[in-house]
């Protein structure tokens, strides 16, 4: 399960954000205002984008949903991934708090990939929890004038648009980072036979024979029983006078 993504208002008790771990160096992952810059504006009917107007900028007002959604395009790595389409199970908190809305979720989803030992087909269940802050377009002054940070810092910020986020971002941030790099169908899956291909897990008793040097493939067969010395009789060497 996936550690929380990153989250910077500590001020307000959220967990911190330092546990992502070795996988993120693995995924390559845009800049979250490029990403969001070949976006279109907002569409409330989206599966992915949520509205937080019930809210009302009360700090400390909750909202609970549950939603069902279709997994959009390229939500995987290489060798394992959520196909398209296939169902989404979204459970997310909004809390409304001074900068903006701290959402908290959890996604599930069905996984599809091949084993990295023996290529086989495999199913997997994917779970991923995150939290982020989606800040109000008008916070970022203050917010930033109370605690500088750098430029990178600030291109990892997401704001609401119109009291809306879209939250496919951060779910793919949570769901890729999740998955395992080496899937296997099998703890102890022997993968395949590096000679020939066979899968090991089918035939346990498959083997080849050790094998020759082709240098030394023509004593392969020698037997030393059919070339004993035999006493030498006069005469035997030609150039013997």
């Amino acid at each position: 399960m996936l550690s929380l993504r990153s989250c910077r208002i500590s001020d307000h008790g959220c967990p911190p954000a330092s546990r992502i771990g070795p996988r993120a160096s693995s995924v390559l992952v845009l800049p979250r205002r490029k990403r969001r810059a070949l976006n279109a504006p907002l569409d409330h009917r989206a599966p992915l984008v949520f509205d937080t107007r019930e809210l009302g900028r009360r700090p400390g007002a909750l909202k609970r949903i549950t939603r069902s959604v279709a997994a959009p395009e390229g939500l995987g790595i290489e060798v394992i991934g959520v196909p398209q389409g296939a169902p989404l199970e979204l459970d997310l908190r909004l809390e409304s708090v001074m900068e903006g809305v701290l959402v908290t979720g959890t996604a599930r989803a069905p996984l599809a990939g091949e084993c990295v030992r023996c290529l086989e087909p495999l199913a997997q269940e994917a779970e991923a929890e995150f939290q982020e802050l989606f800040s109000y377009p008008d916070a970022g002054d203050w917010t930033r004038t109370a605690e500088p940070g750098d430029d990178a810092e600030d291109e990892e910020r997401l704001f609401l648009e119109d009291d809306l986020f879209d939250l496919e971002p951060v779910l793919r941030d949570a769901v890729v980072l999740s998955l395992p790099l080496q899937p296997v169908c099998r703890e102890d899956c022997p993968g395949l036979c590096p000679e020939c291909g066979v899968r090991l897990a089918d035939d346990p008793e498959h083997h080849h024979d050790t094998a020759v040097d082709i240098r030394w493939a023509a004593l392969r067969d020698f037997d030393p029983a059919d070339h004993k010395k035999t006493p030498r009789t006069r005469g035997d060497d030609p150039q013997e006078k």
